[in-house]
């Protein structure tokens, strides 16, 4: 679908705007994307492909900054990681209702989103360890068909998950979770490869907002942000995931 320069002037304001909001945690704000485009008027088969495309850039760029500032643990990242990417590329061409999922994906980020926003101190100071072999591996294959199914990269259910569980600290969290979006995003649009074919022709203006508000947000996280603030950022983020969600 076609938009009129207006249309697309906001349209690329938006995604600038949530790109810097969503990366400041580490995330790529494919689900901002998906109600952005879908408000935009764009078709569902336009959307995933290009919301995935936008999770990469801005994914990049945070696991780029993130895991060069020491922000990442690669003893958690991987055993998630090995089993999520088949789990993405297999379940990337499913198409659920969106009744089945959404309702119930919704209530759970907007209750982790509240913790986080109200009771951030509780995580702030929690002793982390790294997740046994046991446990990681199953859930990073959940994590990934979740990922996979729903059109985004899953890092906003990763997140929290890892600082719940006492995986990894809020700041260790967003470089995690970045190159997992990363990865994970990639073996989705693997699986609907067909859908490349859909891609808005205006995209890579889409893109470049994307890239300037990934700076933003990642040059923002790394020096403003303590564990107290990047929990905070993080229950404004999971709260507008869960809105478009259960919208």
């Amino acid at each position: 679908m076609e938009l009129d320069s207006a249309a697309l002037v906001l349209l690329t304001g938006a995604v600038f705007a949530a790109a810097a909001l969503y990366s400041s945690v580490g995330h790529g704000g494919a689900s901002a994307y998906i109600a952005l485009m879908a408000l935009a008027g764009l078709a569902p088969e336009e959307i995933r492909p290009a919301a995935l495309v936008l999770n990469i850039v801005v994914a990049s760029l945070g696991a780029y900054r993130f895991v060069r500032a020491g922000r990442f643990d690669f003893s958690v990242f991987w055993p998630v990681a090995v089993t999520a990417i088949p789990a993405a590329y297999f379940t990337g061409g499913i198409d659920l209702p969106e009744a089945v999922y959404r309702p119930l994906l919704g209530i759970a980020l907007g209750v982790a989103a509240l913790r986080y926003l109200i009771w951030p101190q509780i995580d702030a100071v929690k002793v982390v360890r790294a997740p046994s072999k046991v446990v990681a591996l199953p859930a990073g294959a959940a994590l990934g068909a979740l990922a996979g199914l729903t059109g985004i990269g899953g890092g906003v259910y990763l997140s929290p998950l890892l600082v719940f569980a006492g995986w990894a600290d809020a700041q260790k969290a967003t470089g995690v979770a970045a190159c997992f979006i990363v990865v994970n995003s990639l073996a989705g649009l693997a699986g609907r490869a067909p859908s490349l074919l859909t891609l808005p022709s205006y995209l890579p203006w889409l893109a470049a907002a994307a890239v300037v508000g990934a700076g933003l947000g990642t040059a923002l996280s790394l020096k403003a942000f303590d564990k107290k603030g990047t929990l905070r950022a993080m229950g404004i983020v999971l709260g507008l995931a869960a809105a478009a969600l259960v919208t």
